[in-house]
């Protein structure tokens, strides 16, 4: 393309590349790309122009060239596939009339600022910098795959909508971002795919909104994330999944609303997350599906769960804030795998880390409650009978209770009727109390029992004495076996 083919607009860029001018075709008050479509000439440029510009243009002796175009539109397509461009490339607030490819491209720079594009491909594309889409509007899809940027990806502010719900809108899929992505106040309407995606730095999603009804707002499993990931006052419709993701900081999301009702609203599974927050949230409409991830630290009100969750094998160091185990304890009954003991064991180690153990010992007790409704009915009974009488071991003062009640009926029984000796002659005296703890206590001999005989009534009486006093050590031996097992 000779240069004398240019128009003025065009030759004002040209003119100002080699010196890394800025060229701003934007009025005093400022305009809108959105409406760039009716932009005339006077602040047109051709994709073509720019890209000769880029990959053909010399350097001039002591200065550095860049391209600073904003307000144009850029009209036809820009095509830079496997290209090496050496020079920063802004294109701020500008209309594109049809898709920019980038693919495989090597940029130093690219910052599209406020630009307007019908959608934009820079998959496998090296930047050397950042890549700036701050407050841009793209109408299809957004192609990251693949691409390496040595800085950060910036998305604050930016609307990314598209046409076709099964074509994820932001594609970002093996991506390696060397610093983070910054994208707070970002609006998407789609998927936003990250699977497989590096981040050297944190993620930003703070004020976000993402809706994907039905399907998933953002699928990132697998990801790396080498800080946080802050999502603070995030809103979805749609799913998040991050199964076998691993974050080093934390995952923060406090005062979001994460709404998929029917589906999975946050699916964090087989994942490694420094700390996880649910502080202040909207009540989560959807599954929690926290399986077999490592966290370590837990931190959401108990009133912030939805009607199900997934634990099981969900390990945790602490959970905050410190509640009441009779808070914690129903999250549990709503586990959408049923009866998890790992669930009950994880919650009661986390009472025990912060030193309450009575808290401890009420998840153990209602674990096991919960244990006996999956037994046949000959287990519930003994459960129910170990239950009342020792509270399964944790109530050892229920054990004291039976017994003195126990020793006080029989004593005052035996003693308005004394038993018939069996030998009178060698018979010691009687003493009803001591006769009592002898049916009682099955191992003590206080060598009543054997000494005397009741009859009628009082020797069904003794019978039940004997049974109950089986009975009771039974469940008491039973009680401190466990406790003595869990120490």
């Amino acid at each position: 393309m000779e240069i004398n083919e240019l128009t003025a607009a065009e030759a004002r860029v040209w003119q100002a590349f080699r010196t890394g001018e800025p060229v701003d075709f934007r009025e005093a008050g400022g305009d809108n790309a959105a409406d760039g479509a009716d932009w005339g000439p006077e602040r047109s440029v051709r994709a073509p122009v720019l890209r000769t510009l880029l990959l053909s243009t010399q350097q001039q002796d002591g200065e550095i060239p860049r391209l600073r175009l904003s307000g144009a539109r850029i009209t036809g397509h820009l095509n830079l596939m496997y290209a090496i461009v050496d020079h920063p490339l802004h294109l701020r607030y500008c209309h594109f009339d049809e898709s920019p490819d980038f693919y495989g491209t090597r940029l130093r720079q690219l910052n599209l600022r406020g630009s307007v594009l019908p959608a934009v491909n820079l998959a496998s594309t090296r930047i050397d910098g950042p890549l700036r889409m701050t407050d841009c509007r793209v109408r299809g899809p957004v192609r990251l795959a693949g691409a390496e940027i040595a800085g950060a990806l910036f998305m604050d502010g930016a609307e990314l909508t598209t046409s076709d719900p099964s074509v994820p809108v932001l594609q970002l899929h093996q991506a390696v971002l060397g610093d983070g992505f910054a994208a707070p106040g970002l609006r998407v309407r789609g998927e936003m795919l990250l699977d497989g995606a590096t981040v050297g730095g944190s993620i930003a999603l703070d004020g976000a909104e993402l809706s994907n009804p039905g399907g998933h707002v953002l699928r990132a499993q697998s990801i790396e994330v080498r800080a946080d990931v802050r999502a603070r006052t995030l809103r979805t419709q749609g799913g998040i999944d991050l199964r076998g993701s691993r974050i080093a900081g934390c995952l923060d999301f406090t005062r979001a609303r994460l709404s998929n009702p029917g589906g999975m609203a946050l699916r964090a599974s087989s994942c490694t997350i420094g700390e996880l927050w649910l502080y202040r949230c909207e009540p989560i409409e959807g599954r929690l599906h926290l399986r077999r991830s490592r966290i370590e630290v837990l931190g959401f009100e108990s009133e912030v769960a939805p009607g199900e969750v997934l634990f099981n094998n969900l390990t945790y160091t602490t959970l905050t804030p410190h509640e009441p185990a009779e808070r914690r304890l129903p999250l549990l009954e709503r586990d959408g795998d049923g009866y998890v003991p790992y669930a009950y064991e994880q919650l009661a180690a986390a009472y025990r880390h912060v030193g309450d153990e009575g808290a401890a010992r009420r998840v153990q007790l209602a674990k096991l409650r919960r244990h006996r409704t999956t037994l046949p009915w000959l287990g519930r009974l003994w459960g129910h009978l170990q239950d009342l009488t020792v509270g399964y071991g944790f109530r050892p003062l229920r054990a004291a209770v039976w017994l003195l009640s126990l020793l006080t009926a029989g004593s005052i029984a035996y003693a308005v009727h004394h038993p018939r000796p069996l030998k009178a002659s060698e018979a010691p005296e009687f003493n009803p109390v001591f006769y009592t703890l002898d049916l009682l206590l099955p191992v003590i001999s206080f060598g009543q029992e054997g000494a005397f005989a009741p009859v009628d009534g009082y020797q069904y009486l003794s019978y039940v004495l004997i049974l109950t006093g089986w009975i009771l050590a039974t469940t008491v031996i039973a009680g401190v076996s466990r406790s003595v097992t869990r120490q």
